[in-house]
């Protein structure tokens, strides 16, 4: 297999097309486990609800974005969000280029969960 190495791609129309640079699906139960990932080299389990992705190969710095979703087991009837870099009860958490932290947070009981599925998308 060969390796393509480019500074920008774009479409025909000379736009910038935008990959994402890590990606990362997780079970966040239990022992966390990776099922499939880019560019995360490990999750750290900091507690119920509360997880930290870290980088295989470090961001340029810490302005990206990251798109995250997460859901419980089936029949489970919790309504859950992820808090990204912020909380209440934590407080700013600030991303670095090498990792960021997250919690899940059930809407309804306003406790942290440790969902089933943890999906994330990192975009810079």
């Amino acid at each position: 297999m060969s390796t393509l190495k480019v500074n920008a791609i774009q479409n025909t129309s000379g736009v910038e097309v935008y990959t994402a640079k890590a990606w990362v699906n997780f079970n966040g139960t239990g022992t966390v486990a990776i099922r499939a990932s880019g560019n995360v080299s490990s999750i750290t389990d900091n507690g119920t609800g509360y997880y930290t992705v870290n980088f295989t190969t470090a961001m340029p710095d810490a302005n990206y974005t990251v798109n995250a979703n997460n859901s419980g087991a089936i029949g489970s009837d919790w309504t859950s969000a992820v808090q990204m870099f912020t909380n209440t009860a934590l407080g700013r958490i600030t991303p670095t280029t090498s990792a960021f932290t997250f919690v899940v947070l059930n809407k309804g009981a306003s406790a942290y969960i440790d969902p089933t599925d943890v999906l994330i998308s990192i975009f810079r």
